[in-house]
């Protein structure tokens, strides 16, 4: 049961995938969460890291695509000036929002990869999806109201997973570390 909070990789950022490591593993298209994964929950402005990465992955086709729990006018205010597609409403840790995504940009399970910073609602996601998944820190130390009780029930988690042997804490910085 454990096993399916149990993220493929462990990353510090989704800053720092790279182009190259995301195709060498046949990663073609990236999910990702809004909040705390690709811009801070209370900085919907983004930062300039964003801005260079986004442009690092447009000039090398592999498209993001957020995949959100937030409402369509929430992720669409926030995503528009980076001019990224979306799916709102994901109701991750359900299938629904990776299935639309992976429908509705014609992508296959293989090809993708969900990026986020909750074993709870994103990496759950990816596993019942049977996706591979790349859990990243918060990009702040903060969180809206409801994401606190999730971090209470993950470090739960992550306690009884680190008594398994063969899992560890082990962040990097990149896929292949």
């Amino acid at each position: 049961m454990l096993n399916q909070f149990k993220p493929t990789w462990m990353i510090e950022s989704i800053y720092t995938l790279m182009p190259d490591e995301l195709k060498a593993n046949g990663i073609k298209a990236i999910l990702t969460d809004l909040d705390n994964t690709l811009i801070a929950w209370n900085n919907p402005s983004g930062t300039q890291e964003l801005r260079q990465w986004l442009n690092e992955m447009k000039a090398n086709q592999i498209p993001v695509i957020v995949v959100s729990n937030n409402n369509h006018k929430r992720v669409e205010k926030a995503v528009q000036r980076f001019d990224l597609p979306f799916v709102a409403r994901a109701l991750k840790p359900f299938k629904t929002g990776i299935q639309k995504a992976l429908k509705e940009y014609q992508l296959q399970p293989d090809e993708v990869v969900m990026v986020g910073d909750q074993m709870l609602t994103d990496v759950l996601a990816a596993n019942r999806m049977n996706i591979r998944s790349i859990l990243v820190k918060p990009l702040t130390q903060t969180d809206a109201w409801n994401t606190r009780i999730n971090r209470l029930m993950e470090r739960k988690i992550q306690a009884q997973l680190m008594k398994k042997k063969n899992f560890k804490i082990q962040w990097r910085n990149h896929l292949d570390d």
